[in-house]
């Protein structure tokens, strides 16, 4: 499944929003039924994953972290609690619960964002913009692609220092 592009969209009063066609051909595509919804750990939107993706990514935090380490379960546990299965209905449409609306701090429209073997979901609002200057960009693809060691690590926003 190759998740891409950017579409926006509108989430009706009960919470719910259409799943863009072109993600739910993929689903359809690679056999998907099912989709798990978390926040995001580093920026503010929501992440669809298929609940394969989710699967691999489960089993690769667990492999390492270790069970009997108190801190290691307690990151476990809140990577766990924090995510929601998802199922969509018939017209496609999937319901966004209010914990995970105001987490993210969306509201009535929303911006899907296909990240290959995901989907992002951004408030469709200016303020949640995901996406670095186009100046910038080019120089950290240039930076990577040349296997740059001093390109940059973080996304947009953040700040590990």
């Amino acid at each position: 499944m190759r998740f891409l592009g950017t579409i926006e969209a509108k989430i009706d009063s009960k919470g719910r929003a259409f799943l863009p066609a072109t993600f739910r051909k993929e689903l359809q595509c690679g056999g998907e039924a099912t989709l798990v919804m978390r926040k995001d750990i580093f920026q503010p939107c929501l992440v669809l994953y298929p609940e394969s993706v989710w699967n691999r990514q489960m089993d690769t935090l667990r492999s390492r972290l270790n069970r009997w380490d108190a801190a290691h379960q307690s990151i476990f546990r809140q990577f766990v609690a924090e995510a929601e299965a998802v199922a969509l209905d018939a017209n496609g449409r999937f319901l966004i619960s209010k914990r995970m609306l105001k987490a993210a701090g969306i509201d009535r429209s929303v911006r899907f964002v296909g990240m290959d073997d995901t989907v992002e979901i951004w408030n469709g609002e200016p303020s949640g913009e995901p996406f670095m200057g186009q100046e910038d960009f080019a120089k950290a693809v240039q930076a990577i692609m040349a296997g740059d060691a001093s390109a940059p690590h973080d996304a947009p926003g953040n700040n590990n220092d």
